[in-house]
């Protein structure tokens, strides 16, 4: 154990601690990305607003356009502020913007969509800060499998969710909605309170000139004084290697030398979104409602359903992720997951009786291969395949264009089943699902086994031949 220079040993943070609550943020984003599955139907009830679909497709989705902001500024403000600075910010915003959601006033639809766009600011910043925050706190050989831990934790804060709305579900309808949207703030007070023993990032704190303070906290995660200062010495090469870098405009980032591989890392972050997934965790019990002609309120077994499927997924994901090629996994799950959306209305025009509920059939075989193909690997994708001289702005536009896609989906999902069966609106995310394998198989490079050097020059290499191609 690295200890102070003083009289008595330093007391040491354990680093199971630091993962653990470095990682929480992500329970906080999923739990409110999750939770407005089981609170719509009570919500739609109470404020009769079952003819509404662009009011119901605001309110779900705020979150999410709130989102393409908070991840962006967040970033800005933690390379000033600090990483654990930001968290603590995010998680004081979620406790105000849980505890407003459910005091909302009755009718209050325009309020309530403009409380949950605050919450997506924090969403978008935990989005944003907790992957930063542990891949700068992890050791290299356990960066991989602690970026998995962060997508369990936040299929598990959505599984939390649904399991908090099923419980919920027998209380009046007022409510019942209005506790689910307000114990959001219970997991953001836990995340507060462990936040406040964690350190700052050994990363931010070099770069600020506090390398005696960053010594100290790689001295709670590493195991020798030799490991540290080893670690210092690189992380002190990498800050004097970005200080000389110029901050990227957009026009370089689709400039020929780095156009190859910004277009493979944006395209695989907005087919995430695009694809349909969240049309399926917002909407669940809706779906299953239209599909039998039960209340939605009774269908809320059905996001649990998901959501254990998802954190199963996630934990294959650890086991698989460094055994299998990204794009074969990306590959196979998102051929899958269009035909999983297809076939029903392949079946529906083949067969006009066909059971109603083969439609959810096929969205649990959708959830079961996106979480762990394309749920993690996207991130995955998006932290290897940036050259350094971008990463950052690249980096954040990816996460803009993930988010801007997840807004949509939410947004006009209600609307398109208004006006079109629900059949065919999961065929079109099909056929988005099928474009997506398309993409990967044509404009993504292969990223495991590879160090970041080589990636980089062989996404150079593409996108010079591709300019003498083109010319």
């Amino acid at each position: 154990m690295v200890t102070s220079t003083g009289n008595a040993p330093e007391k040491k943070i354990s680093s199971a601690f630091i993962y653990f609550f470095g990682s929480f943020g992500g329970i906080l984003f999923g739990y409110d990305i999750g939770v407005m599955t089981g609170a719509l139907p009570f919500l739609q009830n109470d404020w009769s607003l079952q003819g509404n679909a662009s009011i119901i497709g605001w309110i779900t989705s705020a979150v999410m356009f709130g989102a393409i902001f908070g991840g962006a500024m967040a970033g800005q403000l933690s390379d000033r502020l600090g990483r654990r600075k930001m968290i603590l910010i995010s998680a004081i915003i979620f406790v105000i913007g849980s505890i407003l959601s459910g005091i909302a006033p009755h009718n209050g639809e325009y309020y309530l969509i403009g409380v949950r766009i605050l919450l997506g600011l924090a969403v978008g910043a935990a989005s944003a800060l907790v992957p930063a925050y542990m891949s700068e706190m992890a050791p290299a050989h356990l960066r991989g499998r602690l970026s998995g831990i962060n997508q369990t934790m936040i299929v598990s804060g959505m599984l939390l969710s649904y399991v908090v709305d099923f419980l919920l579900k027998d209380l009046p309808e007022t409510m019942a909605w209005r506790l689910m949207l307000g114990l959001a703030a219970v997991p953001a007070i836990i995340l507060f309170l462990g936040v406040l023993r964690l350190p700052e990032s050994p990363r931010f704190l070099v770069k600020h000139g506090l390398v005696d303070e960053a010594r100290r906290v790689l001295g709670y995660i590493r195991n020798t004084k030799d490991e540290v200062e080893a670690e210092l010495a690189d992380i002190k090469n990498m800050t004097a290697t970005e200080a000389n870098l110029k901050e990227p405009s957009l026009a370089t980032l689709f400039s020929d030398k780095y156009r190859y591989l910004v277009t493979a890392g944006v395209g695989v972050a907005a087919f995430q979104q695009f694809q349909g997934a969240n049309a399926i965790f917002y909407y669940i019990p809706l779906i299953v409602e239209k599909a039998t002609g039960q209340a939605a309120s009774s269908q809320l077994m059905w996001p649990i359903i998901q959501g254990v499927l998802l954190v199963l997924g996630s934990l294959i994901f650890l086991v698989i992720a460094d055994k299998f090629n990204r794009r074969t996994l990306l590959t196979v799950g998102g051929t899958i997951m269009g035909l999983s959306f297809i076939l029903p209305a392949v079946i529906n025009s083949i067969i006009p009786n066909a059971d109603p509920m083969m439609i959810v059939f096929f969205l649990c075989i959708y959830v079961a291969f996106y979480s762990f193909t394309w749920a993690p690997l996207t991130w995955v994708i998006v932290g290897e395949i940036f050259p350094l001289a971008i990463r950052g702005r690249a980096a954040g536009l990816a996460s803009s264009f993930n988010w801007i896609g997840s807004f949509l989906v939410g947004l006009l999902f209600p609307i398109m089943t208004a006006s079109l069966s629900q059949a065919t609106v999961f065929a079109i995310f099909g056929v988005i699902c099928m474009l997506g394998v398309c993409f990967i198989r044509n404009c993504v490079p292969e990223t495991r086994g590879h160090t970041l050097e080589e990636i980089e020059a062989a996404g150079t290499k593409k996108s010079a031949n591709a300019s003498v191609h083109n010319a």
